[in-house]
């Protein structure tokens, strides 16, 4: 495995090459890079500043592991079925290309929110037609989208993610396991095991409390059980990168490498 970082915990203030060097030097060995609406990437980055992105963070040493999806507020929703998941299956198709355009074998996806007008029933039918969708895509450049459980409502329990994950029956829509967002009301180990194979990427944090009466914590002081999370992600074979999502706010870079070593040692 490898000790990675999300670039959607650096400040917003630093270019695409401070993120890389700031990466560098706290001791990282892979990054996790934001794909925005703007800034140094977005999805109509053009492919010689895709190259300049993949050859500096080559020149660093620095591993390309993943990639998040972030569009304007309310834009976009693959979960509705109107042009709000028209205007996503766009976009996300745009951002799996310049995934691919970047060496980057899979992106992460949030799939979007549902409101009491837009029923459960019907969101889950209109992601998983929209997954197939992008999936087609995805097989086509060969990269992968792995769905994060966020705080939407949305696939909210590890049986739920493997069986979208199975409906869609693509193997390049995946799970991007996140300990710390499911710590507030679940045990983490258990998505690892039940998910299986469908995991694909790594977040690290930690919470402690129980929902809306915890917080944030630094990495190994909350309640994520990591080693238990460890040894569920060992039997699946899991062997890339582990990228913190830990601001600098909350620890210092280096203290963070620091802590998911002793993670990777459980």
């Amino acid at each position: 495995m490898k000790v990675g970082i999300s670039q959607l915990v650096a400040p917003r203030e630093w270019s695409m090459e401070q993120f890389l060097k700031e990466a560098k030097n706290a001791g990282y060995e892979a990054v996790e890079l934001a794909c925005r609406d703007d800034g140094d990437l977005t999805p109509d980055t053009p492919k010689e500043k895709l190259e300049q992105i993949k050859s500096t963070a080559a020149g660093l040493g620095l591993g390309l592991s993943s990639m998040c999806h972030s569009h304007s507020s309310g834009k976009s929703n693959l979960l509705a079925a109107d042009e709000k998941q028209k205007f996503g299956i766009e976009r996300t198709t745009k951002a799996v290309q310049v995934a691919a355009a970047l060496g980057i074998p899979w992106t992460l996806h949030t799939l979007g929110t549902f409101n009491a007008d837009l029923y459960y029933d019907d969101a889950y039918k209109n992601a998983k037609k929209a997954m197939k969708t992008l999936a087609k895509t995805c097989e086509k450049v060969n990269v992968g989208i792995a769905i994060e459980f966020v705080w939407n409502g949305f696939l909210f329990s590890p049986m739920e993610m493997k069986r979208f994950c199975d409906d869609v029956g693509s193997p390049k829509i995946g799970f991007f396991f996140d300990p710390g967002n499911m710590a507030v009301f679940q045990f983490p180990q258990h998505w690892v095991r039940i998910v299986g194979q469908h995991v694909k990427r790594v977040h690290l944090k930690d919470w402690k409390g129980r929902a809306l009466n915890g917080s944030w914590t630094p990495l190994l002081q909350g309640e994520v059980n990591f080693p238990a999370v460890m040894a569920e992600l060992r039997k699946i074979g899991y062997d890339d990168a582990l990228l913190s999502e830990v601001p600098a706010s909350l620890a210092p870079l280096p203290d963070t490498v620091a802590a998911i070593r002793k993670i990777m040692a459980m």
